[in-house]
């Protein structure tokens, strides 16, 4: 039944005060203003994920190289060997994400040792990053040898690791950068999830 007053929303369109009707669209045009201001990036951050990784997952870092995820993060980036689509060793990215912590994994091509890499990926990052001096190495279950430093300040905890993805060949295989960061007591909290999920990597399958 209208009342006849030009503007007036019925009770049952009505939530907080505002026209329930109205509300829909809104959103709709908010979604669309963020994407041509800023991207992605923002409406990732309005949206949230819902694609926690299982036990069983694992990961496809390309030429039969793979990882196992830790259970329950959120998958937002990266192929599962079930998905059987094929990547590639040197483009392949992965993020997970669980509360303040992320994992990214990104491959590409390099020759020289995991070391070098690594070193050419802070210095050409951010070459006043307060990492810590000498890199540590870091040996993953299948015997595949890396480097990890690591940083930590007021704006959290970060954890770089580089592998070579191959035992027979490492100066000319594929290069893996894997960057670990969380905020501030977050770290902790995964460490050892973090830990078992480097030591799941392994290298390429042999030619």
């Amino acid at each position: 039944m209208s009342t006849g007053i030009p503007g007036w929303v019925p009770v049952e369109h009505r939530w907080f005060g505002l026209d329930r009707r109205m509300l829909r669209p809104a959103l709709f045009v908010l979604v669309v203003a963020l994407l041509l201001i800023y991207g992605w990036p923002a409406l990732n951050a309005i949206v949230p994920w819902n694609n926690p990784t299982r036990a069983g997952d694992v990961l496809d870092l390309g030429a039969g190289a793979t990882a196992v995820p830790p259970v329950g993060w959120q998958l937002e980036d990266g192929t599962l060997v079930s998905d059987r689509t094929g990547v590639s060793p040197t483009q392949e990215s992965v993020k997970l994400a669980k509360g303040g912590a992320t994992i990214q994994m990104t491959g590409a091509s390099f020759n020289g040792t995991a070391a070098q890499f690594l070193d050419q990926v802070i210095t050409s990052q951010d070459p006043q990053a307060d990492i810590s001096g000498s890199p540590a190495t870091f040996t993953t279950t299948s015997g595949l040898v890396g480097v990890v430093r690591s940083a930590s300040g007021t704006g959290g905890d970060e954890l770089l690791a580089a592998f070579k993805m191959s035992l027979s060949t490492p100066a000319t295989a594929p290069a893996l950068l894997v960057n670990v960061s969380a905020v501030p007591g977050e770290f902790q909290q995964v460490s050892s999830e973090v830990e078992t999920f480097l030591r799941s990597i392994t290298p390429e399958a042999a030619a």
